[in-house]
């Protein structure tokens, strides 16, 4: 049989076409705001092998983190896979992402044959552990973040495991969270049958056959690729800041770059030694982050299947920030991949100036959980609206205004602002572009926001997690950095004790009153190049949007 190299390209678009209509199915079934609004969520097909064929990449951090756990799930089973079995699992240590990513695996039969697998892999608005929702900055172990789920079968042969099912749903907060699994379970059952039938319209063999073309040929699109990137080695660093434990403490990320013809090596050995607290990271979410951030320097159509990760290696020992060893805490682990991405960009930089971007904003979070006053049910939201900064700028274009960190990267909005008024008992005063927050230059950063909630409920706890509270975004080539990251709590008037409050970047605030006023400013994205070099046009055209300051555009880019 010959390989037919239209089929190839149908091939790819099918599977692609599978994956897209399994993540608008949990759009639309999912009850958590986290995953049917912000679509914090994976989908993805992968063949008997655990080899990627296609996804769906709502969220970049989570775009690599369902093929390790599939491959690790086969060589558990082994020869214990049937038709009808569906396995959940969210286990760090033994190649998950983070604790509250919970992953959905289905394998896919054609005729008694196993060809491949339906996956999903959302966050969950709880997961256990001694915080609701998840996060909790005082965890130094794993156990008090969440309830650990090795590979598990929640179906076997078809038939419903209520005992497994009733075990870990017994150890979850929120009804919510056995829905969204559901629909989860329901996302990969139609993968299931699309797959089923695409094989059956053009035959196993032709299947197997191009299926493996589609991986040649994706590799050979991505050697191509490595081969523009000039031979040698390249170093970048950045900074971690605090760890939730130690006041001022820091931990350097550094990575060491190695481009040889069409091989590329992304070695992280010299990053610091893992923390104490629960700012680690893991092997499956460093390395999701290394390939998110070298995607963006490289064709965008390449598609993403396994044949796109053939060329790329990646060294993380463990022991490291970046590849904590059991039973370390490591619910920030993906929140890494800014620090992971200023590292590889600025490494990248003298060799490829035109692909990088200057400094995206890092994350601060809050995740705020309570009991609703109108409904008297509980409640957990991460506070997509506020945290979402601007990202940096490149060679001939603004960075994006708006868009969060580079890890969750998406929409103008994660949450519709009436759905979040319904959903929570909270009330948005203020969500509005901060003037004068995207880094100057010749190309500007995108700009960052400005955020005002009033708070309601009288026992409200807030999660903080996050960074970019001490150093703002970098600039390249003589573009300017952004602002600071900033949250703040006002209380009102009756309040005894303090008027205000500034969380640090990892921290719990319990007992909220109600009528508190919450601000955050996320930074915008670092500017690249001479700011005196801006098109003229362009700063008038900003000063009229009311994007800079009179002072910025007479001061900084010099407009008479």
């Amino acid at each position: 049989m010959k390989v037919d190299k239209i089929l190839i390209s149908i091939f790819q678009r099918s599977f692609k076409s599978i994956t897209d209509e399994m993540s608008i199915s949990l759009t639309k079934t999912t009850r958590s705001p986290i995953l049917c609004e912000a679509k914090d969520f994976v989908t993805g097909l992968y063949d008997a092998h655990g080899q990627m064929l296609e996804q769906t990449e709502n969220l970049p951090i989570l775009s690599f983190s369902l093929g390790p756990v599939c491959k690790h799930i086969i060589k558990q089973y082994g020869n214990e896979i049937f038709d009808g079995d569906v396995i959940i699992h969210n286990d760090v240590f033994s190649m998950g992402n983070q604790n509250n990513d919970v992953a959905i695996f289905k394998p896919i039969f054609y005729k008694k044959t196993l060809i491949g697998w339906a996956a999903a892999k959302g966050h969950q608005a709880d997961i256990g552990g001694a915080v609701q929702g998840g996060y909790n900055p005082n965890a130094t172990e794993v156990w008090q973040e969440a309830l650990r789920i090795p590979a598990v079968k929640l179906y076997e042969k078809g038939k419903f495991r209520a005992d497994v099912w009733n075990l870990i749903f017994a150890n979850i907060r929120l009804q919510m969270v056995q829905e969204d699994i559901k629909a989860q379970i329901g996302a990969c059952t139609l993968g299931e049958r699309r797959l089923e039938a695409f094989v059956e319209k053009y035959g196993l063999n032709t299947y197997e056959l191009h299926k493996q073309a589609l991986f040649d040929s994706t590799e050979k699109m991505m050697r191509t690729e490595i081969k523009s990137i000039p031979n040698g080695v390249y170093e970048g660093s950045s900074m971690v800041y605090y760890d939730g434990k130690h006041k001022e403490s820091k931990f350097p990320i550094n990575a060491k770059i190695t481009v040889e013809n069409d091989n590329i090596t992304f070695d992280f050995s010299n990053s610091s030694p893992q923390t104490k607290g629960f700012v680690n990271g893991i092997y499956t979410s460093t390395c999701s982050a290394i390939t998110l951030t070298f995607l963006q320097m490289v064709n965008p159509n390449i598609p993403h299947n396994e044949g796109m990760l053939k060329p790329l290696k990646y060294i993380v020992p463990v022991g490291t920030i970046l590849n904590a060893s059991y039973p370390a805490a490591t619910t920030f682990g993906n929140h890494l991949c800014p620090q992971v991405a200023d590292a590889i960009f600025k490494a990248l930089g003298p060799a490829v100036p035109d692909r990088i971007t200057a400094g995206w904003n890092h994350l601060l979070c809050s995740l705020f959980t309570g009991i609703h006053p109108d409904t008297g049910k509980k409640y957990v939201d991460i506070c997509f609206l506020g945290l979402k900064g601007g990202s940096g700028a490149l060679k001939g274009n603004d960075g994006y205004d708006h868009i969060g960190m580079i890890d969750a990267s998406g929409g103008v909005l994660d949450q519709d602002y009436e759905m979040y008024e319904q959903q929570t008992p909270h009330l948005i005063l203020k969500h509005e572009y901060l003037k004068d927050s995207g880094g100057a230059g010749e190309w500007r950063g995108g700009l960052g926001t400005i955020t005002e909630i009033k708070l309601r409920g009288n026992d409200t706890t807030m999660v903080v997690f996050g960074d970019g509270d001490v150093e703002p975004n970098y600039g390249l080539f003589g573009g300017k950095g952004s602002v600071l990251n900033k949250i703040e709590l006002t209380y009102p008037e009756n309040h005894k004790g303090k008027k205000k409050l500034i969380p640090m970047s990892k921290d719990i605030i319990n007992g909220i009153p109600d009528g508190t006023i919450y601000c955050q400013i996320a930074g915008g994205g670092g500017g690249y190049g001479n700011p005196k070099k801006r098109n003229k046009d362009k700063i008038k055209q900003d000063l009229k949007n009311e994007v800079i300051s009179k002072k910025a555009a007479k001061e900084i880019y010099q407009l008479k």
